[in-house]
């Protein structure tokens, strides 16, 4: 599906990020108080408390994440020396800021009622958020351009237009497939591994796809040369 450019979504969409991002500490500030000394921010893969952090710093760390993500994903696109390219796949890459805003805002709001005394497997319920993320990549690496900093970006991909167009559309749809993989964490204990697995094993096929479709090419032109 192809979306219309609109001059003015950028400014939309940083504006709903900056939004989003004072609600966080607003949040923060009303929760504060409430928060244990010690909150669980750290769960394995059994869905168990692993690891505690101090009540101030638990408390704004994902905020000020946020923050900081949000102001490095929106300078990207004005330093990139392909910014044009940048250009042609700017709403999927918006699009992809917001999303992430708000899995952010999700997993801060699971750990808040973590803390506050609601009991659940962690990995289960961030399982369709991460899905959703997931799947969304999926999208924005089927349509991302060549550029420096967004995709799947290796010697090869960055060496030839074409191998990055393989690549990328190869890469999508395996990030496609593990979002929907991924919501399966929804009904399994070990939900971390459904979420995690098939994303490593995409980004390693992707990646060693680039190779050899590179080579594939190199070769071709070789035989056109004789």
């Amino acid at each position: 599906m192809k979306f219309k450019q609109d001059p003015h979504y950028m400014n939309i969409s940083e504006m709903f990020c900056w939004i989003l991002a004072i609600f966080f500490y607003f949040l923060a500030i009303w929760v504060f108080p409430f928060m244990p000394e010690e909150v669980a921010t750290h769960w394995n893969a059994l869905g168990q408390v692993d690891g505690h952090t101090g009540r101030f710093l638990a408390t704004f760390m994902l905020p000020y994440l946020a923050t900081i993500m949000f102001i490095l994903f929106v300078t990207i696109p004005r330093i990139d020396p392909l910014k044009n390219n940048i250009k042609k796949f700017r709403v999927h890459f918006d699009g992809f800021i917001m999303l992430l805003m708000m899995f952010l805002l999700y997993l801060f709001l699971l750990v808040i009622s973590w803390n506050l005394g609601q009991i659940f497997d962690m990995g289960q319920v961030l399982s369709p958020a991460f899905a959703i993320l997931i799947y969304y990549c999926g999208i924005l690496i089927e349509n991302a351009k060549m550029n420096w900093f967004i995709g799947i970006r290796t010697p090869w991909t960055m060496s030839s237009e074409l191998v990055w167009k393989k690549t990328h559309v190869l890469g999508g749809k395996l990030f496609k497939i593990s979002g929907v993989i991924a919501v399966l964490g929804i009904f399994e204990f070990y939900a971390i591994w459904l979420v995690i697995g098939p994303v490593v094993v995409s980004s390693i096929y992707a990646v060693v796809y680039s190779y050899f479709e590179f080579q594939r090419q190199a070769k071709k032109k070789k035989r056109k040369r004789r």
